[in-house]
């Protein structure tokens, strides 16, 4: 992970022109792959809706971003599960969005499969004759879990609104039919009495005729017959013809202590305050009666009339029995009625239960569907009395039936979840035989701790048990696995110490060290072969390889900071480099060639010492800035070889007319003229000066010369003696060094030149000492005071061109 710091700025692998193939050719491709994603970029944004080019451009495209653009154009369910099947494994991306749409549609499309069967139940209760509250009620608990399109809720909205006015009518002929009925409970005899009974008897005639006529309760119409037949009796003034009619209700409902004959008076039993107290608890229980019935609690009020029928109580007054009477026929009449409708409603839980197994319901659902079924069966039975034994038995079965398939599956749920708790028995099992073979013995902690992760992941994946074995089962389970974890916690432990050594180990390290990255690269080689050998949890293997990374990042950083570091510093060497350069390129020299020359070597030592303080360049750079340097390094010393050379000719021709200078005096002083000594000064003088060695010995060459010319004849004649006498030395000394310098001397010499090279290596062999210099001997030569013709002045002149010449300089 740390493999781009192994190769130094600079580096490469191999050479230029192997890498440069594989560069242009992944350059080519890189452009080629540019140019077609940008061809499909366009033709993505230019899609517009096009389901099938978009579906064909995903099926194709090489770029996951140019596939989720053309995407968003596929809306249709078949096009989304074509594009589904394509990319479910190569584009995470796409199939997330294509998955969530099909997932929205399959919803949409469920929903609006209950809208319609909602809205088919709805149309059916709207054709059936007999139409109930609780059937709405239920359809609008349905409804109301139902996300709808809105065509459909429309066409819902119209049902309920067709099913609303249908209970709104049934409940306005009820009311019609019961205040007809009180009416007809209190009409009198008379003519305003018959014309009153002949508009009631044309209205329930209506009443009977009207498409709701369904709804009404039997014992309302059995109630209305009845007391429609009084009125006639009472209107006509008979008595009423009721043979099979039942007695009135305060006569059948008084209590026999007011159905007795009365006593007569003096018969009478004086009331005791005890006989007033029962009494009261009597009419009040009667006065919790008519409150339970007229916040219609059946089935209080039905106690209470029972606890009255047990109850003791004195003599009631006629008020009072005329009130219990009537509060016994409002129970009996309310019960008549809740008879009726319970069941009319258990009837329409048979037909609700029968219909269950085609909403094809789930189990879980199904069962609640079928228990509240049951429970509200058991409170109809409650309020409305006993259900007929048919009826009930027509329950029980539709019940049973519906069921039978949630049956089978509890009872499929049941056999897993024993078989999960065999499976967990199992894997406990495993877990104490792996105990046994005590694999931390063999220190195998890898073996352990893969084994333990599987028996952890398969406990995780056993499914559900019952309540009474799970408990039992994960504390043997958890028992089992610590003490098999119980050796690998505790070298994980030792581990874990390990691994904070290692990481202090690379906090202590030196960036700037030279070996810093071999020890970092061994021990992240450590660090993995740890990990290999003992894996520890998830969370702590994690927090302590993150430790670890940053550590190991941290001394990355600081090298790659130290790095910059030195690149910039690099980068400023090199800039004072090219300072120099540019300083030693752009010198310009003035004045005498001395100052000229020593101002080159003050510039070139100067640029030395600069050069070499100023530290290392840029790699990529060395070469380049050395090569600018020597070239002008040589730029500047050609200028000064140019000066020196200069220098040197002049030297070398002062020299020469110096020699010759004074070869011509001694030449003078062995012929008979006069010689001026002051005009031959002069001419010395006019020469510029020689080098320290040279102009030193020719002076006193020349000096003595002039010392003689000016002297006494005799003095003269000897000087001019000397000098004749040193001739053949001086042509002996000439054509030594024309052999030492490997001047051809002519082919007059031949004979005495291949003598003198004879001479000339034996006395090198005999003496074993190094030859003085050329320049020494040739120095020797120009101190030697001789007379010479111009051969012998030409062949000392080319000495001096091949050997003094180049040491005057």
């Amino acid at each position: 992970m740390f493999e781009f710091l192994r190769k130094r700025p600079g580096e490469s692998s191999g050479s230029d022109s192997d890498a440069g193939q594989p560069a242009a050719a992944g350059e080519a491709a890189a452009a080629d792959a540019a140019a077609r994603r940008a061809a499909q970029v366009e033709q993505a944004r230019a899609l517009a809706g096009d389901e099938a080019a978009a579906v064909e451009l995903i099926l194709h495209s090489e770029f996951a971003d140019v596939r989720l653009a053309a995407a968003e154009h596929v809306v249709s369910q078949d096009m989304l599960a074509k594009v589904q099947q394509a990319v479910r494994n190569s584009d995470r991306r796409v199939a997330k969005l294509v998955q969530g749409r099909l997932d929205a549609i399959r919803h949409r499309q469920a929903e609006e499969r209950q809208a319609e069967l909602t809205i088919s139940n709805a149309q059916r209760l709207l054709q059936e004759e007999k139409l109930a509250p609780n059937q709405v009620a239920d359809l609008d608990r349905q409804w109301q879990v139902i996300a709808a399109p809105p065509a459909l809720a429309a066409q819902f909205d119209q049902l309920r609104t067709a099913l609303g006015a249908r209970l709104e009518t049934q409940v306005t002929l009820q009311r019609q039919m019961r205040d007809e009925l009180n009416v007809l409970r209190q009409l009198a005899p008379g003519e305003a009495g018959e014309a009153e009974l002949a508009r009631i008897a044309e209205a329930h005639a209506a009443q009977l005729a009207a498409p709701e006529h369904a709804s009404l309760p039997r014992h309302l119409l059995n109630d209305f017959d009845e007391a429609l037949a009084a009125a006639r009796a009472r209107v006509a003034g008979s008595p009423a013809p009721a043979p099979d009619a039942a007695p009135p209700a305060s006569e059948s409902a008084a209590p026999e202590t007011a159905a007795a004959p009365a006593k007569p008076a003096r018969e009478r039993h004086k009331a005791t305050p005890a006989d007033k107290e029962a009494n009261q608890r009597f009419m009040a229980m009667v006065d919790q009666m008519e409150a339970a019935l007229s916040q219609g609690q059946l089935h209080i009020a039905s106690d209470l009339d029972k606890a009255l029928k047990e109850a003791k109580t004195g003599r009631l007054t006629p008020p009072q029995a005329d009130r219990l009477a009537h509060v016994r026929s409002e129970l009996k009449r309310l019960g008549d009625w809740a008879r009726w409708s319970g069941n009319v409603s258990r009837e329409e839980m048979v037909h609700a239960v029968e219909q269950l197994p085609a909403q094809q319901l789930s189990m879980s659902e199904l069962a609640k569907k079928v228990g509240s079924m049951r429970e509200r069966w058991k409170a109809l039975d409650g309020v409305s009395g006993p259900a007929p034994r048919s009826l009930w038995e027509k329950f029980d079965a539709a019940c049973t039936a519906a069921y039978a398939p949630a049956a089978a599956h509890f009872k499929h749920l049941a056999e897993e979840r024993h078989g999960n708790a065999a499976k967990a028995q199992a894997l406990i099992d495993e877990v104490q035989a792996l105990i046994a073979t005590d694999p931390a013995a063999k220190e195998d902690w890898r073996a352990i701790a893969s084994a333990s992760q599987r028996l952890r992941q398969a406990w995780s994946k056993l499914g559900t048990i019952d309540r009474k074995d799970k408990r039992k089962l994960d504390t043997a389970f958890g028992k089992a696995m610590d003490a098999l974890m119980a050796p690998l916690e505790e070298q994980r432990k030792i581990e874990v110490a390990r691994r904070e050594q290692l990481i202090e180990e690379v906090g202590k390290l030196k960036p700037s060290e030279r070996h810093t990255v071999d020890t970092l690269r061994g021990l992240q080689q450590a660090w993995q072969t740890h990990a290999k050998a003992l894996p520890l949890e998830r969370k702590a293997e994690q927090a302590l390889w993150q430790k670890f990374r940053a550590a190991c990042d941290a001394v990355f950083a600081q090298r790659k900071e130290s790095a910059h570091a030195a690149d910039h510093e690099r980068k400023a060497h090199l800039h004072a480099r090219e300072a120099i350069c540019a300083t030693l390129e752009n010198a310009v020299f003035e004045g005498d060639d001395k100052a000229v020359q020593a101002a080159i070597s003050k510039a070139l030592r100067d640029a030395a010492t600069a050069w070499h303080a100023s530290g290392t360049v840029p790699r990529a750079a060395e070469q380049r800035i050395e090569q600018r340097y020597r070239a002008a390094v040589a730029k500047v010393q050609a200028q000064g070889d140019a000066v020196r050379k200069r220098a040197g000719a002049a030297q070398a021709n002062a020299m020469r007319d110096k020699l010759r200078l004074t070869q011509a005096l001694e030449n003078a002083i062995a012929a008979p003229d006069e010689i001026d000594a002051q005009d031959w000064g002069a001419r010395w003088h006019a020469l510029p000066a020689l080098p320290a060695d040279y102009e030193k010995t020719l002076r006193s060459r020349f000096d003595a010369a002039l010392k003689a010319a000016g002297g006494e004849a005799s003095a003269r004649a000897a000087y001019a003696g000397q000098l004749e006498a040193n001739r053949p030395r001086l042509l002996s000394e000439v054509l030594r060094l024309e052999i030492v310098a490997g001047i051809d001397s002519g082919a007059e010499f031949a004979r005495d030149r291949l003598k003198m090279q004879v001479e000339v290596l034996q006395n090198s062999l005999k003496s074993g000492q190094k030859p003085a210099s050329h320049a020494a001997q040739f120095l020797a030569l120009c101190a030697m005071p001789a007379l010479v013709d111009d051969r012998t002045a030409s062949r000392i002149e080319q000495l001096f061109r091949r050997i003094g010449a180049s040491e005057s300089r």
